[in-house]
Formats: C-alpha cells, sequence, structure tokens
C-alpha cells in the first residue's frame, strides 16, 4: 500500500507541517482537515491518504494555528482573517510544489477554507469535495457538542476529551484500536502551552459569522461533491443541505450511521466516492 511521508517547509508567510504522498501522479488532490481540538493532518487523513495516494498526488497540511504548523506572531484574528491565512498558506504551498491547479478535499472547517480557496482565485482550483462541511446557513442552530468543543479547557480532562472524541462519530466502535491513538496523539497536541492559549482565538462568535453568503456561493461553478453523516451532532446535514441549495453544480451524498468523519467511518464508501468524482 502506498505510503506518505510528513514533511516542513517555509514557503514565505507560512512554515508549514504537511504529509504528502503519491507524488509521481499527475493529479493533485489537497486536504483539508476540520478544528475540532487537536486536529492536525495526519489523524484526520491518514487512512485515506494511504489508499489515494496511489493513484492521486496527496497533500494534507496542517492549517495555521493547528498541529506542528508555526503559529504566527499576530493571533489576534478574525474567524475570517484566520481563513484567509489558511487559503493562503494553500496557495503557497501549491506554488512551493510548482502545482497550478489542485483539487480540494475539505471537513468542517476545511470545507469552509476550501471554498473560500476557490472564491479567492478560482483558476487554482479543479473540484471540490465537502465532507460535513461548515459554511451553509441553516436554521438548526449549534449542537450541544459544539458548545463542549469550543469551551474545551473549562474541563480539559483526557476523560471530557475522550468523550468528546467519541461524539465525532456515530460509533465508535468502527475505530478499533485507533481510538485510543487519537486520543493520546490530539491530547498531547492540544495540551500544549502556546496551543492551549491559541485555541479560543480560532472560532467564529456565531454560526452566523461562519456562513458562507448565498450571493457567493451561487457564483462558485466548480463542480462539487457533498458528503455528510446523517447523525452528524457537530455540523448537522442541514449545512449541506443550504450549500446544496445554492452551489450550482453540487450534488449530496448521505450516509447512514454516520456522524463527523466519513472518511474514518465510512472509509471504504469515502474512498469509493473520492476517487470517482476525482476521476471525472
Amino acid at each position: 500500500m502506498a505510503k506518505y511521508t510528513i514533511k516542513k517547509v517555509n514557503t514565505g508567510k507560512f512554515t508549514s507541517s504537511y504529509c504528502e504522498g503519491g507524488e509521481s501522479n499527475k493529479d493533485t488532490i489537497i486536504f483539508l482537515h476540520g478544528s475540532g481540538p487537536g486536529a492536525n493532518a495526519e489523524s484526520n487523513w491518514s487512512k485515506a491518504l494511504e489508499v489515494l495516494a496511489e493513484k492521486f498526488h496527496v497533500i494534507a497540511p496542517d492549517m495555521v494555528g493547528f498541529g506542528q504548523t508555526d503559529i504566527p506572531e499576530n493571533t489576534d484574528m478574525t474567524f475570517w482573517q484566520w481563513t484567509t491565512a489558511r487559503v493562503q498558506q494553500v496557495l503557497e504551498l501549491m506554488d512551493y510544489k510548482g502545482i497550478d491547479k489542485a483539487n480540494l478535499v475539505g471537513n468542517s472547517m476545511g470545507g469552509i477554507v476550501s471554498l473560500n480557496a476557490v472564491l479567492y482565485d478560482s483558476s487554482r482550483f479543479n473540484r471540490l469535495l465537502l465532507m460535513g462541511s461548515g459554511g451553509g446557513l441553516h436554521n438548526g442552530g449549534p449542537q450541544p457538542e459544539i458548545f463542549r468543543m469550543v469551551n474545551f479547557f473549562k474541563d480539559p480532562t483526557i476523560q471530557a476529551f475522550r468523550n468528546l472524541i467519541t461524539w465525532f462519530v456515530y460509533d465508535e466502535s468502527v475505530l478499533g484500536d485507533d481510538l485510543e491513538k487519537i486520543i493520546t496523539s490530539r491530547y498531547e497536541n492540544i495540551m500544549r502551552p502556546e496551543i492551549r492559549e491559541l485555541y479560543p482565538k480560532l472560532f467564529g462568535a456565531t454560526p452566523f459569522e461562519m456562513a458562507i453568503p448565498t450571493s457567493a456561493l451561487r457564483r462558485i461553478k466548480q463542480q462539487v461533491l457533498l458528503i455528510h453523516g446523517y447523525e452528524d451532532q457537530f455540523v448537522p446535514k442541514e449545512s449541506s443541505l443550504a450549500l446544496l441549495e445554492h452551489l450550482p453544480n453540487a450534488e449530496l451524498v448521505l450516509l447512514k450511521q454516520c456522524g463527523h468523519w466519513a472518511q474514518i467511518e465510512k472509509h471504504s464508501r469515502f474512498v469509493e466516492l473520492t476517487e470517482q468524482f476525482f476521476r471525472g
């Protein structure tokens, strides 16, 4: 099975840590993770990268504010300033790699970054796959799980963290032995003093602040595949339904018995859908 390696590079404004594999393959897919506590590229995408690197050039960065990517000097930024910084990080990484155009896969917050990357420079991106994506304005309101995630440091115990991680999936038994690995690696990361201080600054004040205007969505001409876990409690399926309503070239796949991490819970189906979509 194809493998990936973890690398670090300074591209100008950003010193980014990223996973990369399948460098000899023609088509590039950039994977953007979500904003859960301790989130990073490897814990979010490792299983998918190992398989998809056989057919695609795959890159998955730790986005600015997460993982082992360096923290910027100025962290007093709005949610949209953070988003723009992550878009610029992706573009700088593409320039460094000599990638003219890429496909994007975005999970949760990574979906918001993906959509904004296209709005920032549509000429650089071919197709978008958005999984459990934020950005769609809906009437469901934030779920209790979101409040626990955003306010994690009010009770930053390992057991509280274990509970939070299991809520990301519909049935934690699908994680098997990987569950404790995910918990351990993410907990170690989020308890770093600099991350602990930074974490509360990374979220929008309200769901409305994080929504992408419908006037912007209808101007996105790329083909978009939306994948959403039917039982997702962090970003309800209504977010993808709202995106579907306004994106002109989109389709939606809803997966039953699936929460926020379709790439893990429905791994084989996610890989199948991803391969089909990016093969056109």
